[in-house]
């Protein structure tokens, strides 16, 4: 037997035994074959034009393990072809107590899906100064972005893309509102309108903070303007200190444009706020933790936006350089005063 007859025989062997572990017993009345409603789970198409049917335990970008009842599969993402996902009625549990939702029970998939399922509710966020991204935490229009973005500005639009069955469509929205701004945070909240009165995809903030060093996390947002740009990384720490704040440091490529746009998790979370990264170096991308957007967004009235005065808040600038760096006089024992 050559070796591809023999991966054949495994495969076709791999399969009859998923369809025997789901498939319930038959009975002596059963009209149908025992086999016909066994095959239940997600449909991988291979590139070689083979199907596998199985529910899907983890995605990452290399590979997708699969429960065929008795063992785990592991198929290389280079095989696939397409995945056809079955309808699931254990959807995962959501809590809206608050203007954002928290989810529980998300499965981990590639960054791909996951920009297919809350690629819509990433923004771009435009000014007459600048621009930078954002995004959607309510189906109300409710958003998030930096405060730096939109600092000193009145005039806020947003351009939302729609991805229906067969049309893209970018649509851009005038006239966004400003709800609140903490400039020591660098957070603020906006609103958009949708024109035809639809409501908007959204996104999930993480709830409870599971962070660690070297997980696997993704960014989308408008780098220079170009909308809908995904990049890659991993988590590099958790605890890095600027000003008083901890930030998520990231080897995800973030750049001018990036601000205010969703750092995601593998289980499409939003963790963080990207907002800066250090000039001239290459992975070192820094986003504000979820946890400081849930405190801002339930204590949002105590930052609500004065449109009089568009740079409310405690705002520090930048102190003056030192001109002298010589010692001063009194602290020279030298001279004897």
């Amino acid at each position: 037997m050559t070796r591809t007859s023999a991966l054949r025989s495994v495969t076709r062997t791999l399969a009859l035994a998923a369809c025997l572990a789901f498939a319930p017993l038959a009975t002596a009345n059963d009209a149908q074959p025992a086999l016909a409603p066994a095959l239940m789970g997600d449909t991988i198409n291979l590139t070689d034009g083979r199907s596998l049917t199985a529910p899907i335990l983890k995605e990452t970008n290399e590979a997708i393990w699969l429960d065929m009842g008795f063992e785990v599969v592991k198929v290389p993402r280079a095989r696939v072809a397409s995945i056809v996902r079955a309808e699931k009625s254990d959807a995962p549990a959501i809590d809206r107590s608050d203007l954002f939702e928290v989810a529980t029970d998300l499965p981990e998939r590639a960054p791909r899906e996951h920009s297919i399922q809350f690629g819509e509710a990433v923004i771009k966020v435009s000014t007459p100064g600048g621009l930078g991204s954002g995004f959607i935490i309510h189906p109300d229009g409710y958003a998030i972005t930096n405060a730096h973005v939109i600092q000193g500005e009145t005039r806020i639009r947003a351009t939302v893309f729609e991805q229906g069955e067969i049309d893209f469509r970018r649509m851009l929205i005038e006239d966004v509102e400003i709800l609140a701004v903490n400039n020591h945070l660098d957070l603020a909240l906006i609103r958009l309108k949708h024109p035809d009165g639809k409501a908007f995809p959204t996104t999930y903030v993480q709830g409870a903070e599971e962070l660690s060093a070297g997980q696997e996390v993704f960014a989308i947002g408008a780098p220079l303007g170009l909308e809908r740009t995904l990049s890659t990384g991993v988590v590099a720490t958790t605890q890095r200190n600027f000003e008083g704040i901890t930030y998520i440091q990231t080897t995800t490529q973030i750049n001018p444009g990036n601000s205010g746009g969703p750092l995601f998790n593998a289980s499409g979370e939003v963790i963080g706020v990207t907002n800066m990264k250090i000039p001239f170096g290459e992975g070192l991308g820094f986003a504000i933790p979820s946890r400081y957007v849930r405190d801002f967004i339930r204590n949002r009235d105590a930052f609500a936006y004065d449109k009089e005065n568009p740079n409310s808040g405690y705002n520090y600038g930048t102190p003056p350089t030192r001109s002298n760096f010589n010692a001063p006089s009194i602290l020279d024992d030298a001279t004897g005063s």
